[in-house]
């Protein structure tokens, strides 16, 4: 599960952040009781006196244990005069601990070793945060999606009750997201405009993300636009998306066939299709195109592999913008 650089980097600095604001708001703590209480500087250099004896003191070898115990009483000691003093000023015994964020971790995002919870949730909700920049992913929810906006009518191309067969799609799509893994396939969902693929491409986008997944989603205008400026040197190297959209844990595409087709967009395409394949990492696409036209519009080499890797999706039913 491998996030972008930037999800890491932002991450890392609200972590430093709530560090720093931690400490410096206990700073101003302690100024203040300080001038209320200037015995609080004596007993505070007692208990680190102490502290810098116990180090000393290991440092020394043989045997120390007694040695120790007494300065580690001498230190509880005097944490019992600070905590009487902060009760005689009128504050809390706790009133000059830092207040971190995460009291596992004090907000350095490890903890024994590992990542803290604290730091997977926090970069999970950037990551949320930077894929809600591109798209309304806080709007788009499985359980948002209204089925009843389908007619109750059979579809003249599909042969099917178009309700009943949108409810079944909203189901496989739901399944998907919960057993999403690396060794999932991909889906290409097919229909015209305004049928719900956006939706529930972003609604797996959700719970995906949730799953603790790295997930980049983009418009095919916006990612090969992106990829032409990055190819000619025209965007800034911390706005490179490339291995973002190669080596993401799940790539959505949306609108696939809108785009203006050239020999770049063609070439991108394919490389962006082979190499996720080649590398067994799945690829989200939404399309007006039949699987047909994909081979019209592209190559015969393209829609082989876009329809060897992925679950075909067809969607039927009305436009749903207009009709809301």
């Amino acid at each position: 599960m491998a996030y972008k650089r930037s999800v890491y980097q932002r991450a890392k600095e609200i972590l430093n952040e709530r560090k720093r604001s931690a400490e410096a708001e206990a700073e101003m703590r302690r100024s203040e009781v300080m001038m209320k209480c200037p015995e609080l500087s004596d007993i505070e250099r007692e208990m680190a006196q102490s502290g810098a004896d116990v180090v000393k003191a290991v440092g020394m070898g043989g045997d120390v244990a007694e040695y120790v115990r007494n300065l580690a009483v001498k230190n509880l000691a005097a944490q019992d005069k600070r905590k009487a003093l902060l009760r005689n000023a009128g504050y809390p015994e706790n009133y000059l601990d830092v207040k971190y964020n995460c009291i596992v971790c004090k907000d350095t995002g490890s903890h024994d070793g590992y990542y803290c919870p604290c730091y997977k949730k926090l970069i999970r909700d950037v990551a949320r945060e930077d894929l809600d920049a591109n798209s309304p992913i806080k709007k788009c929810t499985f359980d948002n999606f209204l089925t009843n906006y389908y007619p109750d009518v059979k579809d003249s191309v599909l042969g099917v009750n178009q309700r009943e067969h949108m409810v079944k799609t909203l189901n496989f799509c739901r399944a998907y997201a919960e057993d999403f893994s690396l060794s999932s396939k991909g889906i290409i969902m097919i229909g015209k405009t305004g049928l719900g693929k956006t939706h529930l491409s972003l609604a797996i986008a959700n719970r995906v993300l949730e799953k603790g997944y790295d997930v980049y989603y983009d418009s095919i205008q916006t990612i090969m636009y992106k990829l032409e400026k990055e190819h000619f040197g025209r965007l800034a190297p911390e706005e490179s998306i490339k291995d973002d959209i190669l080596n993401c844990d799940l790539l959505i595409i949306d609108d696939l066939g809108v785009e203006f087709t050239t020999q770049f967009t063609v070439s991108e395409l394919h490389n962006i299709i082979n190499t996720r394949m080649l590398r067994s990492l799945p690829t989200v696409i939404s399309t007006n195109l039949e699987l047909s036209e994909l081979e019209e519009k592209y190559t015969q080499r393209i829609a082989s592999r876009i329809i060897g890797s992925c679950y075909p999706v067809r969607f039927c039913g009305r436009d749903i913008r207009q009709m809301k």
